[in-house]
């Protein structure tokens, strides 16, 4: 007599086979099933031998004899309760997944509505025919909410987001009404831009984001914006990957940058990334494309904010990044440096060419070794401590750290300027 067999797969676990077959008409005969895992998803068959019936052993991982009575019973009874169990068990991993989906939710739920959507109309200038423009280009991309020193309500986005605009339009988060924006400053070196809105009702029952420190290698981090894909808001979250000095596509100047391993896609530009206490840390505004690239995506972070922001307090307008002015070579040969005469253990890079016009030429000259700065000690391939040199920061063009432990660079030390300070 052949024997059927019935496979039973639900939530990962495999059932043992219900074995069906003919039954006399006289004595009744009954299968009992014990839902255990097979082991290594093998199950074997044993003889049956008369006056007994086939059970299921899932800790053996094969089908064996079993005595009839109070042993069928007692498996029964082991069934029921290894049911029980296990949907006890699915129950609380559900409970447990819906409380954190609705921690994360509460969690990014207060600043989300500080999150906009930005609608442009660019049109850019034809340089060939200089009398006409090109065709109008609509984009969206995303800014925040920021609160100037003395309550000035400001809006900030990329430069590239709204560059050669012609209108701007905001729309907050859900919300089907667009107000007209207008630009205060604009800083195409570090792809930055400042919006308002004068229309009152757009800023009610919103509070504005609020900036935090620099982040750390590995700090958890949130992309909120508007990406393509969908038309609501969107989340991707990351780590902290890399923190340098990046070249700025849009303004095609090296700037410190952060990089991130969260997904940045067309329309994030602009967007805020949060940090775990909810803080603003940088602006999403650039994104690594490629065969051979894997979510890199790049991050402006807040003291290249602070900077901006400072130097529209400051003077009404965005005035730039300056320039240190000099063309420096890496002294990492031996050779080079005994021709300079230079002792062992003295690092430093070669100076090789000043701009007359620059500050400074008054105080360096070709040939020079320049060995720190602001107290910060230059290695010979142009490079300087870090965060209390835990790590190091390779500096290709010139940007200004700021008076801070956080950010310390050669020749990025005159690219960052005093904005409140009448020199420089």
């Amino acid at each position: 007599m052949s024997l059927q067999q019935c496979w039973v797969w639900r939530h990962q676990r495999a059932f043992a086979p219900t074995i069906c077959r003919p039954q006399p008409e006289r004595v009744p005969t009954y299968v009992t099933l014990q839902p255990k895992p097979f082991v290594n998803g093998v199950l074997e068959q044993r003889q049956q031998q008369p006056g007994q019936q086939l059970v299921c052993r899932a800790a053996a991982g094969e089908v064996g004899p079993s005595k009839r009575g109070k042993r069928s019973g007692k498996q029964a009874q082991q069934q029921q309760q290894h049911q029980h169990a296990a949907s006890d068990e699915w129950s609380h991993m559900d409970a447990e997944s819906e409380d954190m989906d609705d921690e994360e939710e509460n969690f990014l739920a207060p600043y989300m509505d500080a999150v906009v959507k930005v609608y442009c109309v660019h049109t850019e200038p034809n340089y060939s025919l200089p009398w006409q423009r090109k065709r109008q280009e609509n984009s969206t991309s995303t800014a925040f909410m920021v609160e100037g020193p003395k309550g000035e309500r400001w809006l900030l986005t990329n430069a590239h987001s709204v560059d050669y605009h012609t209108q701007i339009k905001v729309k907050r988060r859900g919300d089907d009404q667009k107000f007209l924006a207008r630009v205060l400053a604009l800083g195409v070196d570090c792809d930055m831009a400042l919006l308002t809105v004068d229309d009152d009702a757009f800023w009610e029952g919103v509070e504005p984001l609020e900036f935090g420190p620099l982040p750390k290698l590995q700090d958890t981090v949130a992309v909120v914006g508007y990406p393509i894909g969908g038309d609501t808001i969107s989340v991707t979250v990351g780590v902290v990957s890399r923190i340098e000095v990046t070249e700025y596509t849009h303004g095609s100047l090296d700037l410190l940058g952060v990089q991130i391993d969260a997904a940045i896609n067309g329309g994030n530009s602009g967007g805020p990334v949060f940090n775990r206490r909810g803080q603003c840390v940088g602006i999403a505004f650039q994104g690594l494309s490629g065969s051979d690239v894997e979510n890199v995506g790049y991050v402006i972070p807040t003291p290249v904010v602070n900077h901006f922001l400072t130097d529209y307090l400051a003077n009404g307008k965005f005035t730039g990044f300056p320039a240190l002015g000099v063309q420096w070579q890496r002294m990492e040969s031996d050779a080079l440096k005994q021709a300079y005469k230079m002792r062992s253990g003295q690092k430093g890079v070669l100076i090789r060419r000043v701009n007359p016009t620059s500050a400074a030429a008054q105080q360096l000259r070709a040939d020079d070794v320049l060995m720190s700065f602001d107290g910060q000690e230059i290695a010979s391939d142009g490079t300087v401590p870090f965060r209390w040199a835990s790590q190091r920061s390779t500096c290709r063009s010139a940007w200004l750290g700021i008076h801070m432990q956080a950010i310390r660079a050669f020749p990025c030390c005159m690219a960052h300027k005093y904005t409140g300070t009448p020199r420089l």
